[in-house]
């Protein structure tokens, strides 16, 4: 047995209360060393005369691990406990003291693991209606242009080419014009990328975090906008840039002109006096000098910031926030945050753009997700690229999930694509079915989807800044198969409960294609794809005398238990067992 190879640690994403009567325990092993693992818990208090035995489940494995999971009821709210492994007819003990021949009842006390006491105010609560919702993903400048009148200077023929610095007009209004497209495609969650004022088209330099962008429109635009959404059961989360300000911050020009005599000073992060550009000589975003960095373990920093977050929830309703370059904030200021925002509304929704493994973000204390960009990694490599087969991204995908918590998975933020990466359908040189399996697997996996404008009528697009073009309003240039395949996979999944919040399971199909059931209560639903040029025969057991197509809508009446199904080129299925 690779000893080595052995994991847990209670209190993380190995132990942890889903809710206050359940705990959820995972244990690390070498992929095929572990022929049966048994979980003996009880309360500390009687452990030594009180136990109980569970069979851990081997729930997934990875490239180079195995999990196996259990969920347990703590007696009297606490839990203590220890790991029966079995490996090559032999039996071993895990506890806090590592892998061991025995275990001596006299001082098992000593050594077992413990998750002490499940207090409610501990417990990791997501926000519900997370769980239920489709986001689409909207950079504001490039979405709709509503009013003329507040264009940009220079602003260009909406269409052309977009570069770094050039503008189309696009403003809140043109996003309040085209709700109504919104909820036809059946989304009820948006995500803006920064609306306050800047100084470039993305808005992630703020020069004002109390204004609206006047070539956007005004804070009475923004409450209609949101109230409007509202009305149609659209949530609507913003963008927070906190972990920097834009040069022409109000506070850091006070810098600029006064140096140390500033009261903003210990504001920024300033190495050097006086100020010098190239490169700055205080700290920056991505050394971007018109991007300085905010100090916030600076009280007054800290207090403005958490009066803005505050502001806009009770100012314009809000649903929450999406934090820019979060991983470089301290954990302190997020903890406060935190704190502020489910004060002012208790559902809010915060998520956090972090490119890796989040799990010190994602406890509890701090954030409810992050961007799932692994989850959009191993999409691109298995649809896109074809750089993984089918039991490859099985693997990826069970190695993020295991990453984090289940109430995490649930409202992880999972893109195949966004504006700070080139277009999925760019990715698969054009090929429109890779794109659709892609979509469709995002769509019918645990955690909640986003669609990043656009995507949905096939735009196409490199990296920034050419991810970053105009939304296309003529449909005779749509690709409308495409749409109406989003409205329809978008359906179902708000139709089917399983498909948002049920539990996921992979199943072995030994034909390089990939399948999984959603289930939840009475529904049972059996997704299939075939990542290939060939086409691929697949049979399953039903327990009935029938299933129903999902995308034909239609029952398909079976001679015999065994289920045989072909998948064409590239193909998707589903099917409610």
């Amino acid at each position: 047995m690779n000893l080595h190879a052995i994991y847990h640690r209670q209190k993380s994403n190995y132990c942890y209360a889903y809710k206050k009567d359940e705990i959820h325990i995972r244990i690390r092993a070498a992929k095929g060393d572990l022929s049966k693992v048994v979980l003996v818990y009880g309360d500390k208090y009687e452990l030594h005369k009180k136990t109980k035995e569970l069979e851990m489940k081997l729930a997934c494995s990875d490239k180079d691990f195995d999990y196996f999971t259990a969920i347990v009821n703590p007696p009297n709210n606490r839990l203590s406990y220890y790991f029966v492994l079995e490996s090559n007819n032999k039996k071993y003990f895990y506890t806090e003291w590592g892998v061991l021949n025995e275990v001596l009842e006299d001082e098992i006390h000593l050594h077992f693991f413990n998750y002490p006491y499940a207090h409610e105010i501990d417990i990791h609560k997501v926000p519900e209606w997370v769980k239920d919702s489709i986001f689409y993903q909207i950079f504001p400048e490039r979405f709709n242009n509503g009013d003329k009148s507040i264009d940009p200077e220079g602003v260009e023929e909406w269409g052309g080419v977009p570069q770094r610095h050039n503008y189309f007009g696009g403003d809140l209004k043109g996003i309040m014009e085209k709700l109504i497209y919104l909820e036809e495609l059946g989304v009820n969650a948006i995500y803006f990328t920064p609306i306050f004022e800047a100084n470039t088209n993305h808005k992630y330099d703020t020069t004002d975090y109390m204004k609206i962008d006047p070539h956007f429109g005004d804070k009475e635009i923004l409450k209609e906008l949101v109230k409007e959404a509202h009305k149609r059961g659209i949530k609507v989360i913003l963008d927070a840039v906190f972990n920097h300000c834009g040069y022409l911050f109000t506070p850091f020009q006070d810098v600029v002109k006064r140096g140390e005599d500033s009261p903003y000073y210990n504001w920024f992060h300033i190495n050097k006096w006086p100020l010098e550009k190239n490169p700055p000589s205080y700290e920056a975003f991505a050394f971007e000098y018109h991007m300085p960095k905010l100090n916030t373990q600076n009280p007054e920093v800290k207090e403005y910031i958490l009066n803005v977050a505050k502001y806009w929830i009770e100012e314009a309703d809000i649903d929450g926030w999406r934090l820019d370059v979060a991983n470089e904030v301290d954990h302190e200021f997020w903890r406060e945050f935190r704190k502020v925002v489910k004060e002012a509304k208790a559902d809010a929704y915060i998520v956090g753009e972090i490119w890796h493994n989040s799990l010190p973000w994602l406890m509890g204390d701090q954030f409810d997700s992050t961007m799932n960009y692994p989850f959009t990694g191993a999409c691109m490599q298995y649809f896109a690229y074809n750089n993984a087969n089918h039991k490859e991204f099985t693997e990826l995908i069970n190695n993020t999930m295991m990453r984090y918590t289940r109430q995490v998975n649930e409202v992880m933020f999972n893109m195949v694509d966004s504006h700070d990466t080139s277009r999925f359908l760019n990715k698969c040189g054009g090929d429109i079915r890779k794109l659709r399996l892609a979509v469709a697997f995002t769509l019918t996996y645990v955690g909640t989807p986003c669609i990043y404008y656009g995507t949905e009528i096939g735009m196409d697009g490199g990296e920034d800044p050419d991810c970053r073009r105009t939304m296309e309003w003529d449909r005779s240039k749509w690709n409308i198969e495409l749409f109406d395949f989003f409205k329809a996979l978008i359906q179902l999944r708000k139709e089917y409960k399983a498909l948002r919040r049920g539990s996921f399971e992979w199943i072995e199909t030994n034909n390089d294609v990939i399948g999984y059931i959603r289930e939840m209560e009475e529904e049972r639903i059996l997704v299939l794809m075939n990542n290939n040029e060939a086409e691929k025969n697949i049979s399953f057991i039903i327990n009935g005398e029938s299933y129903f197509d999902l995308l034909e809508n239609k029952e398909i009446k079976l001679d015999s238990s065994e289920a045989e199904i072909n998948l064409g080129s590239y193909e998707f299925k589903m099917f409610s067992l």
